[in-house]
């Protein structure tokens, strides 16, 4: 077959453009007040009708909360040869997170900017960056003509940010995918694109309220300080985790868990009031072999001694608690595959690892379907002056069009 490492080249400019369109478009979850990805699907399905793209399919999943009352999931399918092979899958998400303090933007986050081979905006990296890639490298392939032998599923999801109820979870619900398909969540990766990522952390996450008297600051006496009392706690709890569950795993970056306060919620709005509640958040990364319920017991064990210390109460809400699904053996037919397009299109040795964030490969594995993590990227995510590289955008890309082929 021809290689499509140059056809992928000379779309280079073409790629600039579409990511640059795209990322104009705000699609952002009704969670952090936005309308959704109806808009920005709109703007993809128009692009994929000017490409040429005949068999095209967007599965709409019903939610009153946005203007479209529909968050879509859009898939689009590029018929094998050989109806025996599984089909392969690239997943990237079209919804993005709001772009927080506008104070720390050198640009404006939704009208992209390059500069210096990099394209700097909202969402260009999470997850534009491999939306573009998997969706040129297809219409490179397209384009030259090939019939490749194994069916090839591009899908740009919705709803990756908050959770995927809207996008993957229902996808897998309808029964779309089976053990055999080969998948790859382009939404995570490394610099040089040599790490395929099997296997994540399992996960808890904690919203924490301690209880106490409020009172004027000058009487003390007369309050149980909430905020000292939680200090108190959240010194102790993340100290003595870290010692208790000292375990280390060298598959994992970092290697071993985590427990991190994180958000903390106003209390008083002024100076001289002790709060009589306080309101924070814990962020646990847990390596697969602890027990997440064992984790619960022992915080609140320290909880309570904290409460006798103090005079407050500590209550816990699980904001998120999941145990991490069984990883994707590091000798799968999608790894191995991988692997080899990486070495064969750009001379890269790369490695099974497991990561601590979370991405909608973990819901793919819990229903025994077996899925990669990989892209190239400097880890940007979330960040204020996120960015992606021009040469990761077409270098992915020509991972992709590899993987289609063959």
């Amino acid at each position: 077959m021809q290689d499509l490492s140059k056809p992928v080249e000379n779309l280079k400019n073409e790629m600039i453009i579409f990511l640059t369109e795209m990322c104009r478009i705000k699609a952002i979850a009704p969670e952090s007040d936005g309308d959704g990805e109806s808009e920005r699907c709109q703007f993809i399905q128009m692009r994929l009708d000017q490409m040429g793209f005949q068999n095209v399919e967007i599965i709409k999943i019903e939610d009153d909360r946005v203007s479209a009352g529909y968050r879509p999931n859009i898939i689009l399918t590029l018929p094998g040869s050989d109806a025996s092979l599984p089909p392969i899958w690239v997943i990237s998400h079209m919804d993005i997170v709001p772009e927080g303090d506008l104070d720390h933007w050198k640009t404006d986050p939704y009208d992209p900017v390059l500069k210096k081979g990099k394209l700097y905006g909202r969402g260009v990296e999470d997850n534009g960056q491999s939306l573009t890639a998997s969706l040129f490298a297809a219409k490179a392939l397209l384009d030259s003509g090939q019939q490749q032998k194994r069916t090839v599923k591009v899908a740009f999801v919705a709803d990756e940010e908050v959770g995927s109820k809207f996008g993957i979870q229902q996808l897998v619900k309808q029964g779309l995918f089976t053990k055999d398909d080969l998948i790859v969540v382009p939404d995570a990766g490394s610099p040089d694109g040599s790490k395929i990522e099997v296997v994540e952390k399992s996960h808890l996450q904690l919203k924490v309220v301690t209880h106490g008297k409020q009172a004027h600051a000058s009487r003390p006496n007369k309050s149980i300080n909430a905020f000292r009392a939680a200090s108190k706690f959240v010194a102790r709890v993340c100290d003595e985790l870290y010692e208790k569950y000292d375990a280390q795993d060298k598959l994992f970056e970092p290697p071993i868990s985590t427990f991190e306060a994180t958000k903390k919620e106003s209390n008083v709005p002024n100076i001289n009031t002790i709060p009589g509640e306080d309101v924070f958040y814990m962020d646990c990364r847990v390596l697969p072999t602890e027990d997440l319920d064992e984790i619960m017991k022992f915080i609140k064990k320290i909880a309570k001694d904290i409460e006798k210390q103090t005079g407050a109460t500590i209550s816990f809400k699980k904001v998120s608690m999941s145990k991490a699904p069984p990883a994707t053996p590091p000798d799968s037919p999608i790894v191995k595959k991988l692997q080899q397009a990486l070495k064969e299109v750009r001379g890269i040795k790369a490695s099974p690892i497991g990561i601590g964030g979370g991405t909608c490969a973990a819901i793919f594995r819990k229903e025994g379907l077996p899925a990669v993590v990989w892209e190239t990227n400097d880890e940007l995510a979330h960040e204020p002056n996120e960015y992606t590289k021009v040469e990761n955008l077409v270098n992915d890309a020509k991972i992709f069009a590899w993987l289609y082929l063959h």
